[in-house]
This record gives structure tokens, sequence and C-alpha cells, in this order.
């Protein structure tokens, strides 16, 4: 995610990272070659008798802007329901920590083991979703015999969901907590495991590929047709209005599609690297445990991973 300072308007008009335009500059190249051969070559298409008018391109470009408008609505509704699941994810660690850090408020070790499993659960959560491997933060945080049994199982973030279940069951047993705390600590664990299913369901389940295809094949032939359209009216200032028509349209498309995955690392994705060491460092805080890990900072292109 791109953390920027405040910028005068007219200083964010060139603004490089973040934007989309690394993405498609190819693309816009190609319209720009197409938009010379449109020029170079309309005294010889037209006295073949061929007349394309930007009338059919108006209607057209309606429709492409309304289709672009859905998609992008769409993908961006799935980025914000991502950053609702972990937001929820915080906010449910935080409570199951305090109530056991008041149920064993002279036990520090079984804090601290609590602890370590909800923020294994994170990271473990987060290395899922992008499809890393979480054996170097998982070792670091979990005792070895549960480290074994997660990190052999096919699902990883599950089974520390279970451990924790696991523990709040012993404590219950051993009468420490009675079944009325139970419910309420084991009322959070389920929504850690809602979490889970959310951001796995937005994982899994990609925008239907028809139905960018069908968008992304009319965007770009109509964007390839246009200069021969425009060359009519604009002779040889074509190629610097098809080439601003065509940005408009494929940016929305290349944002779009960085939008449907919130969980890359791509500019405009979720931070999830930082949100994990907020997560760390707010259940250690709530420990005293000191120093607390250092606090994730933007890299030097505001880039938060």
């Amino acid at each position: 995610m791109v953390i920027r300072p405040h910028q005068h308007w007219f200083f964010r008009l060139f603004d490089w990272h973040g934007s989309v335009l690394s993405k498609i500059t190819f693309r816009l190249s190609l319209n720009i070659m197409i938009s010379i051969v449109a020029v170079l070559s309309f005294q010889w298409y037209e006295r073949l008798g061929i007349h394309l008018t930007i009338a059919p391109f108006s209607l057209l470009g309606i429709a492409i802007a309304i289709f672009l408008g859905f998609r992008n609505n769409a993908c961006y509704s799935r980025l914000i329901e991502a950053r609702t699941l972990w937001a929820s994810l915080l906010i449910n660690q935080r409570n199951i920590l305090r109530n056991i850090k008041g149920l064993l408020p002279n036990d520090p070790s079984a804090q601290k083991e609590f602890a370590n499993l909800l923020i294994a659960f994170g990271w473990s959560l987060k290395h899922e979703l992008r499809k890393t491997s979480p054996v170097i933060d998982l070792y670091r945080l979990l005792p070895r015999a549960i480290f074994d049994e997660v990190i052999q199982s096919p699902f990883p973030t599950s089974r520390i969901l279970l451990q924790i279940g696991l523990k709040v069951g012993e404590l219950r047993d051993k009468k420490v907590i009675s079944d009325v705390l139970f419910q309420a600590i084991n009322k959070d664990i389920n929504a850690l495991s809602e979490v889970l299913g959310g951001c796995e369901r937005i994982s899994n389940t990609p925008i239907p590929f028809a139905y960018t295809l069908i968008l992304q094949r009319t965007v770009y032939l109509f964007c390839s047709l246009l200069p021969f359209a425009l060359v009519v009216d604009l002779h040889f200032m074509t190629p610097f209005v098809s080439v601003f028509i065509s940005y408009t349209f494929l940016a929305w498309d290349a944002l779009a599609e960085e939008l449907e995955d919130p969980f890359g690392i791509a500019a405009n994705d979720l931070p999830l690297n930082a949100i994990c060491n907020s997560i760390e460092r707010n259940a250690l805080d709530m420990l005293d445990i000191k120093p607390l890990p250092p606090q994730y900072q933007p890299d030097k292109y505001f880039n938060l991973l």
C-alpha cells in the first residue's frame, strides 16, 4: 500500500510510483504507434472509401466506462472487505488476550503462550494468502511440539486456531474459567475462524474470468480502432487525443486487475506485513513485554508491504 504525505494537486499529477502507468506504458506505446499509422495512411484508406466516424466509438465508450466502473467497484469492494476482516482479526485477538490476562494474572508464561499463538495466527494467515512459507515466523513464535504439528499440516493457520481452542478448553477443564467465560472467549475464537474463512473466500474466488476477458478484449479493440476514427477530424493531433482516451480505459482496467487480489504485494494492495507487525506489537505491549519489535515503515517509494 502506498503511504504518501499530503501533496499539492499539481505535483501529484507527476507521481509515478503507486500509479498504474508503469504497467500500461507498453500498451500506450502501441496506441501511439497505431495512431501514427492512422495519420500516415489516412489518405490511402480514405480513397478506398473507408470512413470511420466517432459516433459508434462514443456509444461504445459509454458502455465500456459503465462496465469498467462495475468491475472496479467489485474489485474495490474486495479490498474493503479484506481490510475489514483484518481489522476484525486485530480486535478479536485483543479481546482474547485481554480475557486471558485477566484470568491468569499471575501466570506470565501462559499469557505469553496465548500471545504467541495469536501472533502466529496472523503471520500464518498472511503467508497463506500470499502463498509464501510461514516456517521462519512460526518457528520463532511456537513451541517445538506445536510447531512440528502445525508445519506438517496442509492447513497451518486452521491448525493454530485449533491449538488456541484446545488451550482455552484446558483452562475450563481445570476450572480456571467458568462455562460463561469459556463461551465468551470461544465467541472471539469463532470470529477468528470467520476471518480465516472470509480471507480464503476472497483469495480463492477471483472475478469471473469470462467477464474480465470480454471487457479487456473490448477495451483493447476500442483503443486500437479509435485512432482511425479520430484522424478524420484531428489529423496530426490524433496520437495525443487517442493516447489520452486510451490511458483512461487502460488505467481503469489495470487498477481493477491489481485490486482484484487485495492480499498481493502490488503498490495498492493491503500491507499485510505491517498489519501483522502491528498485531504483534499490540499483543506484546498488552503483556508489558519490552522491547517491542520495530514498527514497519514505508520504503523510499512510500510503499508499505
